[in-house]
């Protein structure tokens, strides 16, 4: 990303860095007072261990007795969950037989509320040997909540009273319908902290529970994250990865016109991780007024990739495409396992430059082609390395981009916190769905609509 690099009309100069770093001060300075008075909520996270207890305390006391665990969430209350079990369990965790996970349950998210999808999981997960794990902060999330009505109706109609058993909830401690069901029905449940928006829930009981299930040490999770928040404390952009992630990724906006952020992990286990930035990092900077109420339209657009995959797909695009893409690679040096291609006495000659060379050695190789590809077509990328993808590890990369997210909210002058685009399409589902409240909005929409929609027949 940096000029020296691929030159200074692309890449961010010393002197870009040397003329914000007195606004990056004083950010820091910023974070480090809200955070003392209790604003940034998701910072103490790594630090509570009475939820680690909890979670711990609630996983031992139903061990063994569940086949599988079905969450069921939307947005911050499920990315953080499929981004934890596909970066920590085997790739095909749910295919392996009960000895081979160990009894570990099988873990599926229902993170939408597709007609197909849905009844799909409950044709091949018996409600017997199934706990269901209901997560939303606000405990009134309609995606969340009908699918609870649904599946605990199925419960009661399969296990009578001992329903009770397969429903866990996750949610506001004092707010919100689902909190009062539980109370009524007596519910085991779990509390998400008032302070702490569902995008950056995923160190809380959220994310920890599902973790806990699967085998996940949680502990070691938070310990990541801690020392990650640790190592982000200094005003120094070269001694603060978030703050340098944050400041190149707005310069890069900013002053070189690059408004798509390109998170590309060389690991199909980091998919998920990827997938949760997107939500992080679009819906924290994604706004329509600044701080001061003035209308600004800003953000820059995350966009998930793959390596290799991605490389014969939309690498084009960003070899030879519009200069407005930032790439970020994710590698992993050590993988978990090591994969000879082949035997040197049954190549053949033409693939002889395999010999003696894994799947690993190839992986790494067409990443560092790709790399070297872009940047000699003057295409900004860094690249983020991980030791190895150990539990760790992965609450260092929560921690981190959880930080670089609230630092590119100071730059950009947004709160980083709230989603108040996501309420309008919210509003009008209400509508027309006849909720009672909302019957102006409905006629508005039917009167536009009526103006509006075209059909057309295929």
């Amino acid at each position: 990303m940096m000029a020296e690099m691929i030159g200074s009309e692309h890449g961010i100069t010393d002197h870009d860095l040397k003329d914000i770093k007195p606004v990056a001060s004083a950010y820091v300075k910023n974070m480090k007072e809200e955070r003392s008075a209790g604003k940034l909520q998701f910072l103490d996270l790594p630090y509570n261990k009475k939820t680690v207890e909890e979670v711990l305390k609630t996983v031992t006391s139903i061990k063994g007795k569940f086949r599988n665990l079905v969450v069921v969430g939307i947005g911050g209350s499920a990315l953080g969950n499929i981004a934890i079990h596909t970066a920590m369990n085997h790739p095909f965790h749910n295919l392996l037989t009960d000895v081979e996970r160990n009894n570990i349950p099988r873990i599926f998210v229902l993170d939408n509320i597709d007609p197909d999808r849905f009844s799909g999981l409950l044709d091949i997960v018996t409600p017997g040997e199934t706990l269901f794990n209901f997560i939303t902060k606000s405990g009134t999330t309609v995606e969340t909540m009908s699918q609870f009505l649904i599946i605990t109706k199925l419960l009661q109609n399969k296990l009578g009273n001992n329903y009770r058993e397969h429903v866990i909830t996750t949610t506001d401690e004092k707010k919100g319908t689902l909190r009062a069901i539980t109370k009524h029905e007596g519910f085991k449940s779990f509390t998400i902290p008032a302070g702490v928006g569902g995008r950056y829930s995923v160190l809380t009981p959220v994310g920890l529970f599902s973790a806990a299930m699967g085998g996940v040490d949680i502990s070691e999770l938070l310990d990541g994250a801690a020392h990650m928040d640790a190592a982000c404390q200094s005003d120094n952009l070269w001694e603060n990865p978030a703050l340098m992630g944050a400041v190149l990724s707005f310069l890069s906006h900013r002053k070189k016109g690059k408004n798509i952020f390109v998170t590309m992990p060389y690991s199909n286990a980091l998919s998920g991780v990827s997938d949760w930035f997107c939500q992080l990092w679009a819906e924290s900077l994604g706004k329509r007024f600044s701080l001061n109420k003035e209308i600004v339209h800003t953000g820059s657009t995350p966009i998930k990739a793959i390596g290799v995959v991605d490389q014969h797909s939309q690498l084009q695009l960003y070899m030879e495409g519009p200069y407005d893409k930032v790439i970020t690679f994710w590698v992993i040096k050590r993988f978990n396992k090591n994969v000879p291609i082949a035997n040197e006495n049954t190549i053949e000659n033409e693939l002889i430059y395999l010999k003696g060379h894994s799947l690993n050695d190839l992986f790494n190789a067409e990443f560092e082609g790709t790399r070297l590809a872009l940047a000699e077509e003057r295409r900004p990328n860094c690249t983020l390395s991980l030791d190895e993808l150990s539990a760790f590890n992965l609450g260092q990369l929560f921690c981190l981009y959880e930080l670089q997210t609230a630092f590119a909210g100071k730059f950009y002058n947004v709160n980083a916190f709230d989603q108040p685009g996501v309420e309008v399409g919210k509003i009008n589902a209400f509508a027309m769905l006849g909720k009672k409240g909302f019957e102006q909005r409905e006629k508005e929409i039917n009167i536009r609509l009526q103006k509006t929609q075209k059909k057309y027949h295929i």
